[in-house]
């Protein structure tokens, strides 16, 4: 059986699936047929379900149907198949840990076992009441999944009393240790104001709540809008001693260098409190990784010994400078 062949019976069957056109065309047939390990000359009851990152898929497309894709359309197969058929319950992702985080380069997808009973008995067996039967246990697919993925989310319990869940990760535990462990022992009895948390795995489209943003406070102290980029990942307010506290989490890159806060000092040139500037690490390990691109006047804490800072500076300790 040639490859176009198969491309067109990967194209009917995602139809009969329920996909849109969009997630029903040459690119999610041939994802399709990669995840289902399918070449041109194999049966469809030969369907398996490997666990693969995305730059296999493209690569399995690639030397069985010619197609190849360039390095940058993998967050195009990302956005555009791969996350509508996870929603659809085609796909499970990181089936071997779902705790691993959605940014990680470990990332794999895999096929869900209604779809490979199926794919068995396509295209010339009992497929049709196969997929009837998914589509009835669509919901109830759904709503498991989606209770396995909270499982493994970061809770986190705001000053206020407030309760967030951050996406799985070592840097969005970063964060929570932010919160729970530096705030309460460096601002203040209440731990400050939480102005801003970023969620880097998490986004608008998977449904995840992406920030903690209060617009309106951030304004009142002089914060121009920023975007999720420029922001430093957590932003927290000590109202008594009009502090702004701007803590970077690094656990790979990223902390306050002096390029870094140069950037941030233009952007806050009319904040109208006095500004700290905090690296967080998760270990000595990272910061040994990181200390010679730290700026000075900055702070440093490192939540394995979390009672402790250590202080980039000359003429004080913690404060604004």
């Amino acid at each position: 059986m040639d490859q176009d062949t198969k491309l067109q019976q990967a194209k009917i069957l995602l139809v009969n699936l329920g996909l849109p056109p969009a997630q029903a065309n040459d690119r999610s047939a041939w994802v399709l047929l990669a995840l289902a390990n399918i070449k041109p000359e194999d049966h469809w009851h030969q369907a398996q379900a490997p666990l693969l990152p995305t730059v296999n898929i493209m690569q399995f497309i690639r030397e069985n149907y010619g197609m190849d894709y360039k390095p940058n359309s993998r967050e195009t197969i990302r956005r555009q198949t791969l996350h509508q058929f996870e929603q659809a319950r085609i796909v499970d992702r990181n089936r071997d840990d779902p705790s691993r985080a959605t940014n990680s380069k470990d990332n794999n997808y895999s096929l869900n076992q209604p779809i490979i009973d199926i794919m068995k008995e396509y295209p010339n067996g009992e497929w049709s009441a196969k997929i009837k039967e998914y589509k009835e246990s669509i919901h109830n697919l759904q709503e498991l999944y989606r209770r396995e993925l909270d499982l493994h989310k970061i809770p986190v319990r705001l000053p206020d009393g407030t309760e967030i869940k951050l996406s799985p990760g070592a840097h969005n535990q970063l964060h929570a240790d932010i919160v729970h462990e530096f705030c309460p022992r460096f601002i203040g009895g209440d731990g400050g104001i939480v102005l801003y948390i970023g969620d880097t795995a998490s986004s608008r489209d998977e449904g995840g709540k992406l920030m903690v943003l209060d617009v309106e406070r951030l304004n009142a102290l002089g914060v121009p809008p920023m975007s999720h980029e420029k922001l430093p990942d957590v932003v927290v307010y000590d109202e008594k001693r009009e502090w702004l506290f701007l803590i970077e989490a690094v656990t790979s890159h990223g902390p306050i260098s002096p390029k870094r806060w140069h950037e941030l000092e233009d952007a806050l040139v009319n904040c109208k409190v006095g500004r700290v500037y905090v690296t967080a690490f998760p270990d000595k390990a990272e910061f040994r990784k990181n200390a010679s691109d730290l700026a000075w006047e900055t702070e440093v804490w490192i939540a394995s010994n979390p009672d402790h800072m250590i202080h980039f500076n000359g003429d004080r300790f913690l404060g604004p400078h």
